[in-house]
């Protein structure tokens, strides 16, 4: 994989001119993959995955104690350096703590995995404006400020990249989760759009969009009862992480874990949503509930 990636590495920065001015500001500083809710699930999965791979890390999440288990895990798995910082994201000091904990570390942020995400079931009409804004805040509005914010080193420095976790939902509309799936449509979108943006400057942008993946994620969002929780085989988080990283030491876009899911993304993009939408619909409902009269 690392003969793969340094092959194609002068294609990958092929636009990319050096500015020795702004470079010297990264001199002796080293790099470090930035792994936001990198405490537990999908996040944790991808660290421990870039971990092996010999990325040093700064783990971050909001409580201090799942953040520490997380960091020992991963030491006693690989030989790396293993910080953690308990921020929540979507705070508006977020980038300075992330900022000084890496300048502490004499590091900067190489890497960017945005894997911080919450997920909210049922009617959204019925949605409190509490729980809608703080998914927009982390779904939304933190990734895209922390994306932007590394970007910019990246594309100074020719090199690294930026990992988005988003879903199989972003590619439909999700009634009974409607804003989740529209938050997950969104980081599908900027991804790419990103992505071709910078193609040729050395940096990756990649959005990592899994199917139902066996963490407490569905639990917590209140969607344990619906259908495709029934229906649907989760795979586990460390499976949609060697998929994610494939992916992007590969440099692709969007990788969707598994054999049936690419079939399922590609099948969402060209359905007309006249049928996609209740056929969604119906496997997002809580089961033992009918649907409403059309």
């Amino acid at each position: 994989m690392a003969l793969i990636a340094k092959l194609v590495e002068p294609w990958r920065r092929r636009h990319w001119r050096a500015d020795p001015k702004a470079l010297a500001a990264y001199a002796g500083l080293r790099p470090f993959t930035v792994v936001t809710g990198g405490s537990e699930g999908i996040g944790l999965a991808l660290a421990r995955r870039f971990a092996r791979a010999g990325h040093d890390l700064l783990l971050v999440a909001r409580r201090p104690e799942p953040l520490r288990l997380a960091a020992d895990r991963i030491r006693a798995e690989s030989r790396v350096e293993v910080a953690t910082l308990a921020v929540d994201v979507t705070r508006s000091d977020a980038i300075a703590a992330l900022e000084a904990a890496l300048a502490q570390r004499g590091a900067y942020a190489d890497i960017l995995i945005n894997s911080a995400g919450i997920g909210l079931a049922g009617q959204f009409g019925e949605q409190s404006p509490e729980a809608m804004a703080q998914l927009l805040e982390l779904n939304v509005r933190a990734l895209t400020v922390l994306t932007r914010h590394f970007l910019t080193g990246m594309r100074v420095r020719g090199r690294g990249g930026i990992l988005n976790l988003a879903s199989l939902g972003g590619y439909a509309p999700g009634p009974h989760q409607a804003a989740y799936y529209a938050s997950k449509a969104y980081v599908l979108s900027l991804s790419e759009a990103v992505a071709a943006e910078t193609a040729g400057q050395g940096v990756r942008v990649c959005a990592l969009a899994p199917g139902p993946v066996n963490t407490r994620f569905h639990e917590r969002m209140g969607a344990e009862s619906a259908r495709y929780r029934a229906l649907v085989p989760p795979a586990s988080a460390d499976a949609v992480a060697r998929a994610g990283y494939l992916g992007f030491v590969l440099g692709w876009r969007v990788t969707v874990p598994g054999l049936i899911n690419p079939c399922l993304a590609l099948a969402l993009r060209v359905m007309p949503h006249r049928l996609v939408i209740p056929i969604v619909g119906w496997l997002l409902q809580p089961r033992g509930q009918n649907a409403p009269n059309a």
